[in-house]
C-alpha cells in the first residue's frame, strides 16, 4: 500500500525523539557522514540519563557525548575510531574494540552486543514507505534490524541509495526531520611524498582489476592516476570523490566483475556533495552491509582484485601496525585484513600497503626494526604481500626473514637505512656488507 503522503506529521523534536531512550540501554550511533548529529545532541540535553552504552564507527562532525562533562553518563566503545575519540580512549574515559568490519554486524545479531536503540540518519521514505541507510550502510542495517528501538532523524538531503539499504519507515519507533548538509569530507590534496606513492600503486594495477581503496591522500593519489585503466571493477567497504570521474570516463565499468556484475559495491561513502549527489539513485552503485562487502569468500571471486590499503609503522618482518601508535589507539582494525586476504586469494590479486617512508617531517621512519610496545598487528606478516612507499614497491610474499628486511630497508628512507641495516644485521645475526 502507498504511504500516505502527510508522513511528515508524524515528526518530533529530536528531544522528543529520544525520550524513548533510558539509562542503562545499548546504543547504537550510526557513523562517517551519515553521523545523527541531532539526536546527539538531544541526547546529551538528558541531564537525567547515566551509564547509557554507545557503540559506533568512525563519527564525523560534532560529538558532544564525548565531552569529559559527560563522562560516566555516556560510555563510548568505539569499532573503528575517528579523532573525536582518541583522546577519552586515551585518557579512560572511552573504550576501543578490536574487530573486523566483516564481523561487526554478527556481534549485534548474536546479541555478542546486545542493542536496545539504533539512532540512525535515514534518507525520505518512498511511496512504499521504504527510507535508506543512504550514505552508510556496513553495520547499520544489522543494528536496525536488532535493536528493540530505532530512532531515526529523517533527512531531506540524505541520499537514497541503492542495494541492501533500506529501513520500513513502519520499523522507526519515532523520528524527528531535518533538512540539513550532510558531514562532508573534502578530497585530499597529495603531496610529492603522496603523489610518488600513487603513481608506484598504480603501475601495479592491471587492465580488468576489481578495485578496494581508503579514503586519503595516498588513495586520491592512486585514482588521480589511473585514468589510462580498463574496464576496471570496484568491490570496496568504501569510496570517496576520487572515483566519480573514473566512471564518468568509462574507465570503471564493472563489466569483467563475478560479484555484483556491472555494479560498484560498497557499505558506505565518505566525501563532498557532489559525491552524495553521484550515490543518489544511482541504481549503478549498490550498497551492502560490512559482512558482506568485506566478506572474503565473495572478494576473491572477482578478477585480479587490487586491495590498497594504509599503515602507521612496518617493521622488517613484514608485520604492520594501522590501528594504534604504540598504545594509543589511532583508528581501528577495519577491513584491512578482510580485503589483504581476499585480494591474495583472488586469481592475479595484489594486497598493498602504501605509506610513506617517514612521519613526523621526515624524522621518524615508518620502516622499524619492532613495532612500539603497544603497537597492534593488523596485518600479520604472513599475509603481507606488496609494500609501496614513495621509494619503490616490494613484494615479501614467500621471502624469508632476511630477504624481506633487506627489501623493506630498500624503500626505507635513505637516511634511515644505514641504522635499520646495522638492526637487520642485529637481529637476523650477518655481518653487514
Amino acid at each position: 500500500m502507498p504511504l500516505p503522503r502527510d508522513w511528515r506529521r508524524d515528526a518530533r523534536s529530536p528531544d522528543e525523539v529520544l525520550a524513548h531512550l533510558a539509562s542503562g540501554h545499548h546504543v547504537f550511533v550510526h557513523g562517517a557522514c551519515a553521523t545523527p548529529t541531532p539526536l546527539l545532541e538531544a541526547m546529551c540535553r538528558r541531564a537525567d540519563l547515566a551509564d547509557v552504552q554507545l557503540y559506533h564507527l568512525h563519527l564525523q562532525g560534532p560529538v558532544p557525548f564525548a565531552d569529559p562533562a559527560h563522562a560516566g553518563r555516556f560510555v563510548s566503545s568505539s569499532l573503528f575510531t575517528g579523532p573525536a575519540l582518541r583522546e577519552p580512549i586515551a585518557a579512560g574515559r572511552a573504550d576501543f574494540i578490536p574487530v573486523f568490519l566483516s564481523d561487526i554486524p554478527g556481534l549485534f545479531r548474536s546479541r555478542t552486543i546486545p542493542l536496545d536503540v539504533a539512532l540512525l540518519p535515514l534518507s525520505p521514505p518512498d511511496a512504499h514507505g521504504q527510507c535508506t541507510l543512504g550514505t552508510s550502510v556496513d553495520a547499520a542495517l544489522a543494528a536496525a534490524e536488532s535493536a528493540s528501538i530505532v530512532l531515526a532523524e529523517i533527512n531531506a538531503q540524505m541520499p537514497r541509495t541503492s542495494g541492501a539499504a533500506c529501513v520500513p519507515l513502519a520499523r522507526v519507533t519515532a523520528f524527528c526531520h531535518t533538512d540539513r548538509p550532510l558531514v562532508e569530507h573534502a578530497p585530499s590534496s597529495p603531496g610529492p611524498v603522496e603523489a610518488r606513492i600513487g603513481e608506484l600503486v598504480a603501475a601495479l594495477v592491471e587492465d580488468g582489476a576489481t578495485l578496494q581503496m581508503g579514503i586519503g591522500a595516498i588513495p586520491d593519489a592512486v585514482l588521480a592516476r589511473l585514468g589510462d585503466k580498463h574496464e576496471l571493477g570496484v568491490h570496496t567497504e568504501m569510496f570517496s570523490d576520487g572515483l566519480v570521474p573514473l566512471v564518468e570516463a568509462g574507465v570503471v565499468t564493472n563489466r569483467q566483475k563475478a560479484v555484483h556484475r556491472g555494479r560498484i559495491v560498497s557499505s558506505f561513502v565518505a566525501g563532498t556533495r557532489a559525491l552524495f549527489d553521484f550515490v543518489h539513485e544511482n541504481h549503478l552503485v549498490e550498497m551492502h552491509p560490512c559482512d558482506r562487502t568485506n566478506d572474503t569468500a565473495l572478494i576473491r571471486k572477482n578478477p585480479r582484485v587490487t586491495a590498497i590499503n594504509s599503515a602507521l609503522e612496518i617493521d622488517l618482518t613484514g608485520q604492520v601496525c594501522a590501528d594504534s601508535i604504540g598504545h594509543r589507539i589511532y583508528s581501528g582494525i577495519g577491513g584491512q585484513m578482510d580485503f589483504v586476504r581476499g585480494a591474495a586469494l583472488s586469481e592475479g590479486g595484489k594486497p598493498i600497503i602504501a605509506l610513506p617512508s617517514t612521519a613526523a617531517g621526515g624524522t621518524v621512519s615508518r620502516v622499524v626494526p619492532a613495532l612500539r610496545p603497544g603497537a597492534g598487528v593488523v596485518t600479520t606478516r604472513g599475509h603481507v604481500h606488496w609494500v609501496v612507499t614513495e621509494h619503490g614497491a616490494v613484494n615479501l610474499h614467500g621471502l624469508g626473514l632476511r630477504r624481506r628486511g633487506e627489501a623493506l630497508v630498500s624503500i626505507a628512507h635513505p637516511d634511515q637505512r644505514g641504522e635499520l641495516r646495522r638492526a637487520l644485521a642485529e637481529l637476523r645475526h650477518f655481518v653487514v656488507g
